[in-house]
C-alpha cells in the first residue's frame, strides 16, 4: 500500500533486524459454521512478519458489517472480549508495515466504503491517542458498502484518481488502497455489482496487487495479471480461507487448495466459488519473496521456502567456497542458506548470533545510549563460537549496507580471525515500486558501490553475493516466472512517472 499524503512524524520506533520492509499481508475466511474473526485473528498472527505496524479485523453477517483497526502487533490491537464481539460469517484482515505515508490508524486497513449513506460509527476506542487510534465502525445495507484489503503498490494512480474525480471525490489525501476501494464502491452506487465493479475499475489499476474484497454477503479474490505479490486458498470446514501465505493455514487446520492465479477473479458466496479469468496472465511473482519475506514453513509456486533458501547456499559453495572454521547466520531468514552453504563444505554451522525474538515494533522511544547501540540491541554475538575462528556470515540480502557493516565490526569485536560475508542473493541496485519497502535508488549501496568498494565499507575480509543465474536456478523454476526488478531493474508492469526516478547502469 502506498501513502500518498505529506510525511508524518512518527510516534513509535521500529526496532527490526529487517533491512527491508513488505508492506501488508491479507486474510480472508468466508464459512457459515466458522468463527471467522477468531479464525481471522490466528491468521494475522501467522502472517506477523508481513507487517507489524497496524492490524485490522472486518466481518460482515449478509446484512452489516463491522471493523476493528489499530496500530500495533496483533496481539496488541485484539483481545478476546473484542473478537467475541465481531458477528458474520465473512472477515477479512490485514496487517501493514510502516511506509512513507506517516504511522496514523486512517492508513491502517480494511478500508472502507459507504453505501449511499455513510458509514455510522457505533464505538470509538482510545485508551492511548498517541498510541493506538483503535476505531470499531458498522454499515447498514447500502449498495456500495464494502471492505477492502490489499497488498502490494500501484506505483502510478493517475488513472484512478481520474475516474474519482470525474465522480467528484477528492483525492488529496487517499492511498492507492483507498482509491481503489473508493472506485470500485462508486460504480457499485452506480447500480453494478461487486464483481462486474471490479472488472469495470481493474484497468485503472496499474501496478502489483493481491486484493480480497468483502461485501455483506460475499468474499472476492483478484491478482494482478503478473501476480507479483503470492495469494493462496485453502478450505476449512465447508467453508474458505483466502491468505498472503500458505504458512497462515496449518495454525487454523485449513487444507491449501491452490493458488489463485494471476488476473484471476474469484467470489465466494451463498451459492459457493467461482472463478474467472478476467486478463490474460503473466506470472511474475516476486523472487525476493523467496529471498527474504515468506515465512519458510510456506510455499510460492509449489516450492517449499525453506528448500530453495537452502538450495541459495548449496549454490554459493559452489561458486565461492571459502576456508573457514565455522558458518553463522544472520537469523532468522539466512538460516537455510547458511545451512546448505555449510553442509555443502562440510563447515561447522553454528548459531553464532542471537537475536532478540521479542523486539519487533515499539511505541516507547528507546533511550539515547541504546539508540546508539543500533544493531547491538538487536543482535548478540556468542564468543565462544566466534573467538579466534575464521567465520563465514550468512546474510539473504544487503540493502543500505549499514545494518552488515555493525554485524562485522560485531563478530570482529567479538574475537572473529576473519570475516567472510556472504548474500544468499545477488546485489540490489533497483528499488521496487510493487510493494517493497526499499529506499531511494541512491540510498542502495550496490547502485553506488563495487562490491570491492562494498567489501570496504563492510570492512569484511571478503565480500561475495550469490550470482542472478545462481538464484533463478536454485529456485527450480524458469526465469520468466519471476519479477526481478530490484536486482534487473525490470520492471513487467508499467510504473508510470516513478520510472524517472531509476538510472539503468
Amino acid at each position: 500500500m502506498k501513502d500518498t499524503s505529506p510525511r508524518q512524524n512518527e510516534m513509535e520506533t521500529e526496532v527490526t533486524t529487517g533491512q527491508v520492509g513488505e508492506k501488508c499481508a491479507v486474510f480472508g475466511v468466508y464459512g457459515t459454521e466458522l468463527e471467522v474473526a477468531r479464525l481471522s485473528f490466528f491468521g494475522l498472527f501467522a502472517l506477523q512478519h508481513r507487517g507489524q505496524e497496524s492490524s485490522g479485523i472486518a466481518t460482515a453477517n449478509g446484512e452489516t458489517m463491522m471493523v476493528h483497526k489499530g496500530m500495533g502487533l496483533v496481539s496488541q490491537v485484539f483481545n478476546d472480549e473484542l473478537i467475541s464481539n465481531f458477528k458474520g460469517h465473512i472477515a477479512v484482515a490485514h496487517n501493514r508495515y510502516s511506509t512513507a505515508g506517516g504511522s496514523k490508524v486512517k492508513h491502517a486497513q480494511p478500508m472502507l466504503a459507504a453505501g449511499a449513506s455513510s458509514l455510522k460509527t457505533v464505538s470509538y476506542e482510545d485508551p492511548h491517542p498517541s498510541l493506538n487510534d483503535s476505531v470499531s465502525l458498522s454499515s447498514g445495507p447500502d449498495d456500495g458498502a464494502i471492505a477492502l484489503v490489499h497488498n502490494g503498490n500501484l506505483p502510478t494512480t493517475v488513472a484512478l484518481e481520474g475516474f474519482l474525480k470525474a465522480r467528484n471525490v477528492d483525492t488529496a489525501e487517499f492511498s492507492d488502497s483507498r482509491m481503489m476501494v473508493e472506485a470500485i464502491a462508486a460504480r457499485m452506487r452506480e447500480g453494478v455489482e461487486l464483481p462486474a465493479a471490479i472488472k469495470d475499475v481493474y484497468p485503472l489499476m496499474t501496478g502489483a496487487f493481491s486484493l480480497l474484497i468483502m461485501s455483506r454477503d460475499s468474499l472476492v479474490a483478484v491478482r494482478d495479471h503478473c501476480g507479483i505479490r503470492p495469494l493462496s486458498l485453502a478450505k476449512l470446514n465447508g467453508g474458505w480461507v483466502i491468505a498472503s501465505e500458505t504458512c497462515a493455514f496449518s495454525p487454523i487446520g485449513a487444507e491449501y487448495e491452490r493458488d489463485i492465479a494471476p488476473g484471476e477473479l474469484l467470489v465466494i458466496d451463498k451459492d459457493g466459488l467461482r472463478s474467472e479469468q478476467i486478463v490474460v496472465p503473466d506470472p511474475k511473482l516476486d523472487i525476493f519473496e523467496f529471498v527474504y519475506f515468506a515465512r519458510p514453513d510456506s510455499q510460492l509456486l509449489g516450492k517449499s521456502v525453506y528448500e530453495v533458501r537452502r538450495n541459495f547456499g548449496v549454490q554459493l559453495a559452489k561458486e565461492y567456497p571459502v576456508e573457514a572454521d565455522v558458518v553463522i547466520p544472520v537469523p532468522e531468514t539466512a538460516i537455510a542458506s547458511a545451512i546448505g552453504y555449510a553442509e555443502a563444505l562440510g563447515i561447522r554451522f553454528e548459531m553464532g548470533l542471537t537475536k532478540n525474538r521479542y523486539i519487533h515494533r515499539t511505541f516507547i522511544t528507546p533511550e539515547q545510549h541504546v539508540r546508539e547501540q543500533g544493531v547491538k540491541s538487536k543482535l548478540t554475538p556468542i564468543k565462544e563460537i566466534i573467538s579466534g575462528k575464521r567465520v563465514v556470515v550468512f546474510d539473504d540480502s544487503i540493502v543500505r549496507g549499514t545494518t552488515s557493516r555493525q554485524i562485522v565490526k560485531m563478530l570482529f569485536e567479538a574475537g572473529a580471525k576473519e570475516v567472510h560475508f556472504l548474500v544468499a542473493s545477488p546485489p540490489v541496485k533497483y528499488p521496487d515500486f510493487y510493494g517493497i519497502d526499499t529506499p531511494q535508488q541512491k540510498n542502495l549501496i550496490a547502485a553506488t558501490k563495487s562490491v570491492a568498494e562494498m567489501r570496504e565499507y563492510l570492512g569484511a575480509t571478503s565480500l561475495r553475493f550469490l550470482s542472478y543465474e545462481g538464484m533463478i536456478a536454485a529456485t527450480g523454476l524458469p526465469e520468466n516466472q519471476f519479477c526481478t526488478s530490484c536486482f534487473t531493474g525490470v520492471y513487467p508492469i508499467d510504473i508510470g512517472e516513478r520510472a524517472k526516478e531509476v538510472v539503468h547502469s
